[in-house]
């Protein structure tokens, strides 16, 4: 059975601290969700100039997140954008504690993809209505508080990852095949760390 494509691993500090900007992560969101986009569609979507979306958009695409799509419009003009990776990308906080702004870089990037996440949840929670009763009685929100080892949590992380890879495989399918009727982006949020209360 052939090894199934993982995230890629960044190790390299400057790489990872192209998503200290607020805008730049956004923006990759955005790309991942549409497939494809142009500077002006995605300005749009996040109210600023075009100029200042290309702007970032090539910083992202300098440091391997994003790359040139191919053209998909009338007009030639424009650069159609692509995340790099279907797979994504990940970290371990572990390969940056060689210095004190390793550390810092690591935890701003950490906590700006939260705060991403939190936002994205709380325009669903405001909006909520507008998306009727069938998306409303799908959609869930779940916390379990587990007594674990470091090895449990691990494991349940690549449970879980191999879990979200199996959904994608069957959706991408489901869309070739030409199963376009009634989908909408989804964003599944899970969240495994200790505590202590």
């Amino acid at each position: 059975m052939p090894q199934k494509p993982e995230p890629e691993r960044i190790t390299d500090v400057e790489r990872l601290r192209a998503f200290m900007n607020p805008l730049r992560m956004q923006l990759y969101r955005l790309l991942y969700a549409s497939g494809s986009a142009t500077a002006s569609q995605l300005a749009e979507h996040v109210d600023k100039t075009p100029s200042l979306v290309s702007y970032h958009l090539r910083k992202l695409a300098e440091n391997g997140f994003v790359t040139e799509a191919d053209d998909q419009g009338d007009d030639g003009r424009e650069r159609w954008w692509q995340v790099a990776s279907e797979e994504g990308w990940g970290f371990r906080e572990s390969d940056f504690a060689h210095s004190p702004e390793e550390s810092a870089a690591v935890g701003a990037v950490a906590r700006g993809i939260f705060d991403t996440r939190v936002a994205q949840f709380r325009a669903y929670l405001d909006g909520k209505s507008a998306w009727g009763q069938t998306w409303t009685d799908a959609a869930f929100s779940s916390e379990w508080l587990l007594d674990m080892t470091p090895t449990e949590l691990a494991e349940m992380g690549e449970e879980l990852q191999a879990l979200s890879r199996r959904w994608r495989e069957r959706v991408a399918a489901a869309k070739a095949s030409g199963d376009t009727t009634g989908r909408e982006h989804v964003s599944v949020h899970l969240y495994g760390f200790p505590f202590r209360p």
